[in-house]
């Protein structure tokens, strides 16, 4: 088994668990005892800012939402990218942490990019293997762009990029006509 960590999982449209129904999932852990994932694409309408208000009285710097990160119950959970704050490192720029002095420092110094999430999407051993087997999910390497820069369409331009990539060898130029509407 090839590990997944620090690639994206992409809802298949054949997926139709409400879970991850044209979802974007960055992998953070993957072994053969089972894997850990975020959820990208999908933020509440609660603030980091609002929810940090509920759980502690140090101050919030940060003004961007919470996310859901999966239907599994777990901490807060932050992707970051201060290597110094790290807990794992999951690819190049991009770090994890549900550590409470950690997250505590990002979101007073808000500095560099982060997420943050409730909830995570898990799997025992050899199950995600099996959804991969039968098309659910269509893995992708991630890059930074992808865990700081997707907005609520990531799953649509996700998607689009994994279509052009696919016919890119299939396509001549010298074939091609100046005026692709003349085609």
């Amino acid at each position: 088994m090839e590990s997944l960590e620090g690639h994206l999982l992409i809802a298949s449209p054949k997926l139709l668990d409400p879970n991850f129904f044209r979802s974007v999932l960055l992998i953070v852990h993957h072994n053969d005892e089972g894997a850990f994932g975020l959820v990208l694409n999908r933020p509440l309408e609660m603030s980091v800012r609002d929810a940090w208000l509920r759980v502690s009285e140090t101050s919030c710097e940060v003004k961007g939402v919470l996310h859901q990160g999966g239907p599994c119950e777990g901490p807060l959970m932050v992707l970051h990218s201060r290597e110094e704050l790290s807990q794992v490192g999951v690819l190049s720029g991009v770090h994890f942490t549900t550590e409470k002095e950690a997250i505590e420092r990002l979101v007073s110094e808000n500095e560099g990019d982060m997420r943050f999430f409730v909830g995570y999407a898990g799997w025992a051993g050899g199950q995600l293997e099996r959804e991969l087997e039968t098309g659910s999910w269509v893995p992708l390497p991630a890059s930074t762009e992808h865990v700081f820069e997707g907005g609520d369409d990531q799953w649509s331009s996700v998607m689009r990029s994994i279509a052009r990539a696919a016919t890119m060898p299939w396509i001549d130029p010298k074939i091609m006509p100046e005026d692709p509407s003349m085609n």
